[in-house]
C-alpha cells in the first residue's frame, strides 16, 4: 500500500473510533464519566497534541510533529494558565510557540525527514524562543531572574549567539 493510501486507510480510522467514542459519550453515562477528566480544558489539548503526532507516526508523516507540538505546547500553557490561575502571563508566554515549533521539528529530524537540518533549525528556534520568554517575562511578568540588568544581559547573550552563528557558518562555508 502507497502513502496516500496509508494516510486514508488511518483517517477513516481515526474517524471511526472519533465517531464510536461521541456515540459511546451520548449513550452511556459511565463511558462519559470514565473520561470526563481527560476531555476537560485544557488538557483536551495535551490530548490533541497526542493524537496529532500518533497520526503522524502511523501515516509516516513526520512533517506533523510540528503542529502536535504547537497545540500540545499550547495546551501546557494554558494548563499552567487554568491551574496557578494566571492568565496575565499570555503576555510574554506567547514566546514559547516558537520553542514549540523547535520541539516539533526536532521530532521531525528524530523521525528521519532531513534530519541534520531539522535537528538545527529545531535547536535555533528553541534557543531564540527560551531567549524571547526569558526577556519578555523580565519586562512584562515581574520576573526578577537575572537582576535589574537582566534583559540587557539576554540581549547581549542573544546577540553573541547570533554573530558566533554567523561566524561558524562563515569558517565552515570558507573550510569546504
Amino acid at each position: 500500500m502507497n502513502r496516500t493510501g496509508r494516510s486514508q486507510l488511518a483517517l477513516g480510522v481515526i474517524l471511526l473510533l472519533l465517531g464510536g467514542w461521541f456515540l459511546l459519550n451520548q449513550v452511556n453515562p459511565a463511558f462519559r464519566n470514565f473520561f470526563e477528566p481527560y476531555t476537560e480544558w485544557p488538557v483536551n489539548l495535551l490530548l490533541i497534541g497526542a493524537g496529532i503526532l500518533v497520526i503522524g507516526l502511523a501515516t509516516g508523516s513526520p512533517g506533523l510533529a510540528v503542529p502536535a507540538a504547537i497545540v500540545a505546547g499550547i495546551g501546557g500553557i494554558f494548563y499552567y494558565q487554568e491551574k496557578f490561575s494566571d492568565s496575565s502571563s499570555w503576555s510574554y508566554m506567547w514566546t514559547l510557540i516558537p520553542g514549540f515549533v523547535g520541539v516539533g521539528t526536532i521530532l521531525q529530524g528524530l523521525l528521519g525527514e532531513n534530519t541534520a537540518h531539522n535537528l538545527k533549525r529545531g535547536l535555533n528556534l528553541m534557543v531564540v524562543s527560551a531567549v524571547l520568554f526569558l526577556f519578555f517575562a523580565a519586562f512584562l511578568g515581574g520576573w526578577n531572574i537575572l537582576g535589574e540588568f537582566g534583559p540587557a544581559v539576554l540581549l547581549i547573550l542573544l546577540g553573541l549567539w547570533v554573530l558566533g552563528s554567523g561566524l561558524y557558518k562563515t569558517f565552515r562555508k570558507r573550510e569546504g
